[in-house]
């Protein structure tokens, strides 16, 4: 093929374009996978949106501007996707508090998962929400957190905060001066302080005791 662009290019200037649009038409049925269209209602709707996006893209520019959009859009979503994801172990303390554990970052994407983790009518009496390894991102979460403790108290029961980062906690001391009764400040978990001063921590974490 390449032979025959460089040698017989007067050739190839004889053949009509309406020819070579028939052509490329054919290409364009041979190749498209519209096997897609018997899916569409199967696949998550993340995927069906990049499947339209890189079809549209690609007949209004080229593959390789569809290609690349696909990708950064796939990117995003499971970026998105993987952020909302927030956990939170839960465990009973001998003395009968119930300590939540949460895993992943707090931010406006994942208040609704993290609101949903935790039984506030059926919890006991003493309850501690667990930060080490979670993060207070924005300002959404800082008052899902505020409006968790209300719902607590509302209740009548006891709530204790854990391992929540400086800047949050200074923000909740501005909110409301019950905070200083609700947060834990004298910690000595090795988790905590190895995000701070890592250098004071040279061996693995499971090393240390905590």
């Amino acid at each position: 093929l390449l032979m025959f662009i460089l040698f017989a290019s007067v050739y190839i200037e004889q053949i009509p374009i309406a020819a070579l649009v028939g052509v490329m038409f054919m290409v364009v049925i041979g190749t498209f996978a519209w096997s897609s269209f018997r899916i569409m209602n199967k696949i998550p709707k993340t995927d069906l949106f990049v499947l339209i996006l890189v079809s549209a893209l690609t007949v209004v520019f080229d593959l390789a501007i569809a290609v690349i959009s696909g990708v950064v859009v796939s990117a995003l979503v499971f970026a998105w996707e993987n952020a909302k994801r927030i956990r939170a172990r839960k465990r009973m303390r001998e003395d009968g508090t119930k300590v939540y554990e949460i895993w992943g970052p707090l931010f406006f994407g994942s208040i609704k998962a993290f609101n949903e983790k935790f039984d506030v009518k059926n919890d006991p009496q003493n309850v501690e929400i667990d930060f080490v390894e979670s993060r207070v991102s924005d300002h959404s979460a800082l008052e899902a957190v505020f409006n968790l403790v209300e719902r607590y108290q509302a209740e009548g029961k006891s709530i204790k905060l854990k391992h929540l980062s400086t800047d949050c906690k200074a923000l909740l001391y501005k909110a409301s001066t019950k905070f200083h009764e609700i947060i834990i400040e004298d910690i000595d978990d090795p988790r905590y302080h190895l995000a701070e001063n890592p250098e004071n921590f040279p061996k693995s974490l499971s090393e240390y005791k905590f």
